[in-house]
Formats: structure tokens, sequence, C-alpha cells
């Protein structure tokens, strides 16, 4: 029965994405921005819809079932202070500049070489955020549908593939404005519930006033931190929310949507925190089979509330899907491979590679769900990597006038060397092992696990400056503003 709603939900999803094409009608802009023409209340949508998925909501729940509180609610508290930081002193700015992906912005600022580089840690970093919801989605198609795990993935990435192959970001928009009205009723029906019928509790030393989570390091509190200063930060270059950015109306428009999400989702996740603490009890010795909600909503709640739950999270990843699929092949077809760029209005060529990169970029996601088979810790290295790497340049390119290809590159290479290094060395990812790419030795103990995450984004900075300050000198104020903004007639759809 609960297959049998999901299924239909599903069905009505993926038809409204393939519809959707209709408004794309072969321009570019359209495909990859939606025309630059949503207000904010759908940008703002789209915004919650990006975060809102498997990782942000599965993985919550796990983590904080598995380690307190805190560690789940890191998650939504880090992507809310993201939204934040974006609106209040990113978003106008950079919808102003015309670009389509966010690696135009680097060529702008930095030059050719900074666009490759970055082009490609994006593309690397989101091929991680997008297996972990592939994750979530496989462990939920072999929960309900009693299929294996890696079959669920194998039967997932083709529904995604359909609609955003069609219908590019307006199929984001439409089933972005769905998921986030069936996740409200969900998330507020599923708390009522277990409020009513079971009651909130937490095990000991779990609970959300149990601040050790945040002052301790014995009870996670350098790995909570860490979570939530990666998230902030490193998902500020990230490629779809810059993609959602972009497709605003007007700056303010990309303003004030970014606030308002940053509210929804503090409003829809924060509350399966507390869910997922009274699911331990409530399940018991079943805790350990699979995701706690998967669990509690297979064997405990009632047909309908798990119907309109695993609906809301199904349209959320597959909304996060889409727009990770259409971000990082636009990245490769624009900034990488660089295809008709001398083409004042854009061509069907650039559209027609977009929709076929999706399917490698699909194909190396598959590949990193079946070999790290996790979710909220996923999520978070992709944008621990980003911390490390990008998030920097990014700053400091908009607001400081030093600093050109050279420091950018110091950055990069620095930061992400450390971080890089740090991972290979360390058993455990966010206290999880790692299974991904570790090489035993023992020189690094799970001490660093989270200490690793601040040193690089800190060393990142400190070879920025450095380099900054002794190869360029200082520019005209308004120079940061023009070299942004240099190429805005090349980069803007004309309509054919």
């Amino acid at each position: 029965m609960i297959i049998t709603g999901v299924a239909l939900f599903l069905l009505v999803l993926t038809v409204s994405g393939v519809v959707s094409a209709r408004r794309v009608r072969g321009d570019t802009a359209n495909y990859l921005v939606a025309g630059r023409t949503l207000p904010a209340v759908l940008v703002a949508a789209v915004l919650i819809a990006q975060p809102v998925d498997s990782n942000a909501t599965i993985g919550n729940a796990d983590l904080s079932a598995t380690f307190g509180f805190w560690a789940g609610a890191a998650l939504p508290i880090g992507l809310a202070l993201c939204l934040f930081l974006m609106g209040l002193f990113f978003a106008k700015r950079l919808r102003a500049t015309n670009v389509v992906t966010l690696p135009e912005y680097f060529r702008n600022r930095f030059g050719r070489g900074i666009e490759t580089v970055s082009s490609c840690l994006t593309v690397g970093s989101f091929a991680i955020l997008l297996a972990g919801n592939l994750v979530a989605l496989g462990f939920l198609l072999e929960r309900f549908l009693g299929v294996s795990y890696t079959l669920g993935i194998m039967i997932t990435v083709p529904l995604a593939l359909l609609y955003t192959i069609t219908g590019g970001m307006f199929a984001s928009v439409y089933t972005g404005v769905a998921q986030v009205i069936v996740n409200v009723v969900a998330v507020f029906s599923l708390v009522i519930w277990v409020a009513t019928t079971h009651g909130f509790s937490a095990p000991e030393g779990l609970g959300a006033g149990d601040f050790a989570q945040l002052t301790s390091a014995e009870s996670g509190a350098v790995i909570n931190w860490a979570t939530i200063i990666a998230l902030a930060l490193g998902n500020l270059v990230a490629i779809d929310l810059m993609q959602r950015v972009f497709s605003a109306r007007s700056p303010g428009a990309a303003q004030q949507a970014c606030f308002t999400a940053a509210a929804g989702i503090l409003v829809l996740c924060i509350p399966l925190s507390f869910v997922a603490l009274a699911a331990v009890g409530i399940v018991g010795d079943a805790a350990g089979d699979g995701p706690i909600l998967y669990t509690l909503l297979g064997q405990f709640a009632p047909t309908w509330l798990a119907i309109i739950v695993i609906s809301g999270l199904l349209a959320a990843t597959l909304t996060t899907v889409s727009g990770i699929l259409l971000s990082t092949a636009s990245v490769m077809v624009r900034n990488v491979f660089r295809i008709d760029e001398q083409a004042i209005v854009m061509t069907r060529r650039i559209l027609r590679a977009t929709r076929w990169w999706t399917l490698p970029m699909a194909a190396l996601a598959a590949v990193v769900a079946l070999r790290v088979p996790q979710t909220g810790i996923l999520l978070t290295l992709s944008f621990d990597l980003l911390l490390a790497s990008l998030v920097v340049p990014f700053i400091l390119g908009l607001y400081w006038s030093r600093g050109g290809a050279a420091a950018a590159t110091a950055a990069i290479v620095v930061g992400g060397t450390v971080r890089l290094t740090y991972f290979v060395l360390t058993p455990t990812i966010y206290g999880v092992d790692n299974t991904l790419l570790y090489f035993p030795n023992e020189w690094v103990s799970t001490a660093v696990d989270g200490w690793s995450t601040l040193l690089a984004g800190a060393t990142s900075l400190v070879a920025y400056v450095v380099v900054a300050l002794m190869t360029t000198p200082p520019a005209a104020p308004d120079e940061p503003e023009t070299a942004v903004e240099a190429e805005p007639a090349t980069l803007t759809a004309a309509r054919p």
C-alpha cells in the first residue's frame, strides 16, 4: 500500500517535469536558469528544495539517533546559515553579473585557468553530494519495494534523468514547489503523530539540552561545529545554489528568496531531529535496520502518514538530484569543454550537449553511492572539499581588490592539499568509517576528525592573503565590481 501511494505520487512528479519541457522551447537560458524570470517565492521554494532532501532529512535523522540532537541538527543549521549569508552579502551582487554558472565568475575575476580548476572541483564535489541522495533512495526502494540496494540506485537514476533532460530548471521549479507543499504537510503530520501517540523523549546524553555535544570533543563537539561551518561556508560555492540565485528575476528577488529559504529549512528540518530521538525508543531493537526514519514509517506509523512523508522525501530528493545533474552538466559544457563559447547567442548545440552530459554525471554519482552507503556524511564531505579550496577565492575575490590568479591558485592548492591529505590518512569521516579512500597509517588518528576541516579552510585563507600581498598592487576601489561584470553581454542568452 505504501509503495503504491508513493509510486502514484512519483508518476505525477515525473509527468510534471516532462511537461515542463514545453517551457524550454530550445532556449538555453530557459533550460539552465529558467529564463531569469522566477519571482522570489519560486526561487525560495527551489532553494528550500535543494537542501531539504534525503541528505538533510534521512541523514539528519540518522545522525541525531546515533550521535545526538546537535549532530543531526548541524545539517539544517549549517545550510540555513549559508542561505542567510548568501542573502546578506552575495545574492544581489552575483545575480547582477548575469553569468549562468559559478565558474564564469571565477573566469571573469581570476582568468580561464581558475575557471577550469573551479569547474573540476565543483563537479567532483557535487558527484559526492548527488551520491548521498542516491544512497537514501536506494535504501528507500530496498525497504519498501524489496529490491536490492544496488538495484534501487539503478532504478532511481533513469527517473531523475528523464525530467532533468527534458525540463531543465523549469522541471526543478515545478517539482520543487510541489515537494515544499508536501513536506510542510508531512513534517507537521509526523510531529503531531509522534507527540500524540508516543511523546518526545531522548536517550541519555543525546538530547537537545545536552550541550556537551557542542562543547566537548569527546561528545562530538568538534565534528558538529565542523559540520556547521563546512555547510555554512562550503555551500556558498554550490553550483546548484548559484543556478537558483541566477534564475531570479532580479537581484532583490534573489536576496529575498535566500532569507525566506533559510527560515523554511529550519522550520522543516529541525523537527526531524526531535522525531529521530523519539524514534530510538519507539522502534527499539529495530533501530539498526537501516535508516531509522524508514523503520519508523514502515513498521510503526499509519500507512497514510508513511505515504505523505516518503512522497515528500522522494520529491525533495529528485528535485535536488535534478538540480545537481543540470548544474554539473552545464559546467562541463560551458566551462570545461567550452562548446560554442564564441557564440553571442546561446546555441542549440549547447543545449543538446548539456542534456547528454547529465548521463556520465549520474553514472559517476552512482559509483560513489555504491562505495559509500551514507547520507548526511556525504552531504558534509562535498561542501567540506569546497570550503578547503574555493570559498576563500570566492569571498575575497568579491570583496578585496587585491589577489589575482596566483593568490587563487595558492588558496586552492594549499587548502585542497591539506584537506585531501588528512582525508586519506584519517580513519573516519565525520565520525563514520572512511570506506571511500583511506590509507592505513600510524600517524593520523580519529582525533583530527573535524579539526582537519577547520585547518584546511584556515590554510587556504592564509595562502591567499600572503600571495595577494606579495604579488598584486592595490587596485582601484571599483575594480572587483568591474571585473565581475566584465562579460555580461556574452553570457546573457537571447531568444531565437
